[in-house]
Formats: structure tokens, C-alpha cells, sequence
């Protein structure tokens, strides 16, 4: 079994296994060709990320410099999905996110890993765990979303946690670890920020 099928089996692998990195390479020289983009040129962006991800739907905006391990390449998102500055995606493993989904600046997303055994982690072994983030997610600033982690729909995640566990759908969590705090309630559709309330329709 080559290191390329170790990798897409899950299974500890040699991550710079010269095969592996020149494959690598060509994603990232996208991603470096997406971070040089002018700010108006937002049609190039979308063309660039159509290339570079492994899915993207539509009307979705990536703010550069985005990090991404292998450029986006294992990389799904849904339709409206929202990244401010600084998004770093370490996709080693794949990484399923959903539609209308908001990450602040700063968030990292990792698939990731390596053993605890000193001796493997040393000759450079990596393993990858695939994370799986539903629809209508807001990630807060600084967050840190660890391998193999599912985040449940409408959730959302407070900065600077460090998301270790599966989160449920329909909470807000947060902390470090992140922990979930409670559920999204009526008050949260009457109530935006502190005691402001909402005063558009909801629906």
C-alpha cells in the first residue's frame, strides 16, 4: 500500500512522502495565485476557488489570505458560506461543511493529527479525521475546530473555543474545551445582542 492510499484509508501514514508532496504542491500553488488577488477581482476569486476546492456551491466569499494544508482540495462547502480573514483549513483530511455557514477571523479548522508514541511522531507519521460542520453554523473568532469533530445545524460555536467533542444542532457552546452552554430559545427571537431587540421580521 502506498502512502497516498495509507492517507485516503485513514490510516498513520508519512506525510512527506515525495508523491504526496508533489501533488500537494500544485493545490498550493492555487491557493498562493487566490491570496494574490486584488480586492476587486472577485470574479477571478470565484473562478480560483471553483479550481481549487473539492466542492463549493454558490454565492459563497472566502476574505484572503485563506491557509488551507492542500489548498482547499479536500475541502466541501455548501451554498453561502462566509469566511472572514485568515480562515485556515488543514485539509489533510477532508473537511464537509454546509449551506449559510459564517466563520469569523481566525478560525482553524484541522483534520489533522499525529500519535502520541514518541517514536512514530517522530519518523513524521500523520493521521487524518475528517470534520463535518451542518448548515446555518456561525464559528466565532479564534475558534479552533479539532479532527474529527461534527458541529450540528444552527449551532453556534463562541470565539476562542477549542472544539474537541461533537457539538449538537440548535445550541450555543462555547470555551475550552467548548461545552455546550444551552439551547437557542425564544428570547433569541426577540433579543439580538445584550437587551436590543429584533425589529425586522423574522419570518
Amino acid at each position: 500500500m502506498t502512502q497516498r492510499e495509507r492517507m485516503d484509508a485513514g490510516l498513520l501514514y508519512l506525510c512527506e512522502d515525495d508523491g504526496i508532496m508533489e501533488v500537494q504542491l500544485k493545490h498550493l500553488e492555487k491557493l498562493y495565485d487566490f491570496n494574490e488577488t486584488r480586492p476587486n477581482q472577485l470574479d477571478l476569486r470565484e473562478k480560483l476557488l471553483r479550481e481549487m476546492f473539492a466542492e463549493i456551491g454558490g454565492d459563497c466569499y472566502i476574505e484572503p489570505p485563506l491557509h488551507a494544508n492542500w489548498g482547499g482540495a479536500h475541502v466541501h462547502f455548501g451554498s453561502h458560506v462566509y469566511a472572514n480573514f485568515n480562515l485556515t483549513l488543514v485539509d489533510d483530511g477532508h473537511i464537509y461543511v454546509g449551506n449559510d455557514v459564517m466563520f469569523a477571523p481566525n478560525v482553524v479548522v484541522a483534520t489533522a493529527g499525529h500519535p502520541i508514541c514518541p517514536e512514530l511522531r517522530g519518523k513524521g507519521y500523520q493521521f487524518n479525521a475528517d470534520v463535518h460542520i451542518g448548515n446555518n453554523v456561525w464559528i466565532g473568532t479564534g475558534s479552533l475546530i479539532m479532527p474529527g469533530v461534527t458541529i450540528g445545524d444552527n449551532t453556534v460555536i463562541g470565539a476562542g473555543s477549542v472544539v474537541t467533542k461533537d457539538i449538537p444542532e440548535n445550541v450555543i457552546a462555547f470555551g475550552n474545551p467548548c461545552r455546550v452552554q444551552r439551547e437557542i430559545n425564544e428570547k433569541d427571537y426577540e433579543i439580538y445582542f445584550k437587551n436590543k431587540k429584533i425589529d425586522i421580521k423574522i419570518k
